[in-house]
């Protein structure tokens, strides 16, 4: 169950972001209340995960995970771009997060 909470965490993070984007420096309404509602949710699933997963796991994972979905999402929906040096680097942060997991969750 604590993947499952630290997944809503990660999506709920990912949304936040890229409303924030939508947002235009916060002077657009509804990408603005997004943005907040979607960080409130992001750390208190992470708050939760936190009481079953050691910190370091579990911040590795989310902030990792992150990146990867919010540069991806970048690359794909909004033009970004996607040379070879950026996904190495993708690939490295999620490589990264397994080595860490690797200690285990608990």
């Amino acid at each position: 169950m604590v993947y499952v909470t630290l997944a809503g965490a990660i999506l709920s993070e990912v949304l936040a972001t890229t409303a924030m984007k939508y947002s235009d420096g916060f002077s657009r309404l509804w990408p603005s209340l997004g943005t907040a509602a979607g960080y409130l949710v992001a750390f208190a699933l992470l708050a939760q995960t936190l009481k079953a997963m050691n910190i370091g796991t579990a911040y590795a994972i989310w902030a990792g995970a992150g990146t990867a979905l919010v540069a991806a999402i970048g690359m794909i929906f909004m033009g970004e771009s996607a040379s070879a040096l950026k996904i190495l680097g993708l690939v490295l942060v999620v490589a990264g997060v397994v080595v860490l997991n690797l200690g285990g969750a608990h």
